[in-house]
């Protein structure tokens, strides 16, 4: 334990956290600061580093809510970022390190939002294992559906397939743009206004300033009927993971099979990563399902991959103490 320290992030530290998430083992560009810090002024950062003497060993990407520290509230995942040669017990003191700097500095539980392990590039189960063994609550669990496309199952749903059909009669056409105001402004703002009174978690303002510092990692595919955009996705592009954002089609998109013509598509583009990710179909804080959303997602071959999010009292550090025998 003596030898592990913990700093909290600093603006100075950009260059030596970003080198460390890129070579990370359970990362992917949400943890660069160049993406978490475009929303800066909407979380108190505390995200924190972790050194085995002079050697950065693991990061967390964090903010402060009162007395609890989260995962990362504006990221849509988070956890300890570990290198790659990281064994499970420097894991152990890292973790330890952590809790222990958190309730010294008056915190009094973190929160955790894990990475799926979709994500991983390298097994990374230590933490669960670790959370597990200091009584951390299980408080919330999504799940995402993921083509797994080193064995993709056939899109099986009838409706899929008459989708698609409807799309090809309809002589739809999938681009891939830069620009994403055609998307935003005549079809997802206004679907999420209509169907759920919500805005996009991203303005297009932000998307495109992400996209301009993460060009080989956000793209935007979009579906024309006769020149008239009527469906699209925003995909997030990782190491492992081609995963769906945003979705969302107008009223022509839906009459037209626009969103069925569009994954076919996209499914068939993204074939090199190991997992093409829909994402989850969860509401109430993970207790319930969106079924129609689910079936719509399982019919392209998608099958559940579990989010989970764990919250832990800093004081449980105590019980790590005779883990090893």
């Amino acid at each position: 334990m003596d030898n592990y320290t913990v700093e909290k992030y600093q603006k100075a530290l950009k260059t030596t956290w970003n080198t460390f998430v890129k070579e990370a083992k359970n990362s992917t560009f949400l943890f660069q600061r160049d993406f978490m810090d475009y929303h800066s002024h909407r979380f108190t950062d505390y995200s924190l580093l972790v050194y085995k003497k002079t050697k950065l060993v693991a990061v967390l990407p964090a903010n402060i809510l009162e007395t609890e520290l989260h995962s990362h509230q504006g990221l849509s995942y988070g956890g300890l970022v570990l290198g790659k040669k990281t064994t499970f017990e420097e894991t152990y003191h890292i973790f330890k390190s952590l809790l222990v700097y958190l309730e010294n500095e008056g915190v009094k539980a973190l929160k955790l939002k894990l990475l799926p392990k979709i994500y991983n590039q390298l097994p990374s189960d230590e933490i669960d294992y670790l959370l597990f063994t200091v009584k951390a609550n299980l408080y919330r669990r999504d799940i995402t559906s993921c083509v797994y496309n080193e064995n993709p199952l056939k899109i099986s749903s009838s409706n899929r397939l008459r989708g698609i059909k409807k799309g090809v009669k309809n002589e739809l056409q999938v681009r891939e743009e830069s620009n994403f105001e055609p998307f935003w402004e005549a079809v997802l703002v206004p679907n999420l206004k209509q169907t759920h009174d919500e805005k996009p978690v991203h303005s297009s303002e932000e998307i495109r300033l992400l996209q301009s510092r993460f060009p080989d990692n956000i793209k935007q595919f979009n579906v024309y009927k006769n020149d008239t955009i009527v469906a699209g996705a925003t995909v997030f592009e990782t190491s492992t993971v081609a995963h769906a954002q945003y979705i969302s089609a107008n009223d022509e998109g839906r009459k037209t099979g626009g969103l069925d013509f569009l994954f076919k598509h996209l499914l068939e583009t993204f074939t090199h990563k190991k997992y093409f990710d829909f994402g989850i179909s969860n509401e109430a804080q993970g207790m319930k399902i969106n079924k129609g959303l689910l079936y719509w997602k399982e019919g392209f071959g998608g099958r559940s991959i579990v989010h989970d999010f764990y919250e832990v009292k800093t004081e449980n550090h105590n019980l790590l103490n005779k883990l090893f025998i």
